[in-house]
């Protein structure tokens, strides 16, 4: 699967811009409008990289940054800040805050990609690889595949992750909570019966022509990826 870039800007003709060319180099492409939407579209995405505007509604860029570059799961994900502040002083409290590159408007579309080439390419090594496997269902960690008795199964990312940490631990039950804090990390502030909607999005996707329902749910508990017992 082909990375995901989230553009964070509030510019709707930019945002066009962006996403029209790095869809046409292959890319995926989410987007968020202002800082408090960037945070909220990251979690719910996990994208590989982030291009992020510096002056934006609700939230400013270097605010995100920060906000972000707390959580322990994105310290690996590159923030390229885009911004019209081209002082030696702004730069280095752009870089300070946590951003990887910083880019200044008005920009080289071609320069632009190169260096989200270049991002990708420096952390693309840390990207889990290997294949799990459980009953029917087979997951390709670095293809981000996933098929159940051969057949493709789409999954948004959130899904994804849901579904790998349930295969890394089979036949344990987790709580709503813990479930939040493994898949979606403990400083992500959601309702727990999120879970609950996610789970059936999960199962949705797994079982589309029928097949047992290998997601247990145990009562006033949790759920459990067990083929032994149906839900």
């Amino acid at each position: 699967m082909k990375p995901l870039v989230m553009i964070v800007e509030d510019e709707a003709a930019l945002v066009t811009v962006l996403r029209y060319n790095l869809e046409k180099e292959g890319y995926r492409v989410c987007e968020a409008m202002d800082g408090e939407e960037a945070l909220t579209v990251f979690a719910e995405s996990n994208p590989d990289l982030v291009l992020l505007d510096w002056m934006l509604p609700a939230l400013s860029g270097i605010e995100v940054c920060r906000q972000l570059r707390r959580k322990p799961g994105v310290r690996e994900v590159p923030i390229v800040m885009l911004t019209a502040r081209g002082e030696e002083a702004d730069k280095v409290r752009g870089l300070n805050t946590g951003a990887d590159d910083y880019i200044t408007k008005p920009f080289s579309v071609p320069e632009l990609l190169a260096r989200v080439k270049a991002h990708l390419r420096r952390v693309q090594p840390s990207q889990p690889k290997g294949v799990l496997e459980y009953d029917t269902v087979t997951m390709d960690l670095g293809a981000h595949r996933v098929t159940r008795a051969g057949r493709h199964v789409h999954l948004g990312p959130t899904e994804f992750r849901l579904l790998r940490f349930l295969m890394q631990n089979p036949g344990s039950v987790f709580s709503r909570e813990a479930l939040l804090n493994a898949v979606w990390g403990p400083d992500i502030y959601v309702e727990p019966r999120t879970v609950d909607v996610h789970i059936r999005r999960l199962r949705k996707a797994l079982n589309t022509e029928g097949e047992v329902d290998l997601i247990r749910t145990v009562r006033a508990a949790g759920y459990a990826l067990d083929a032994s017992v149906t839900a």
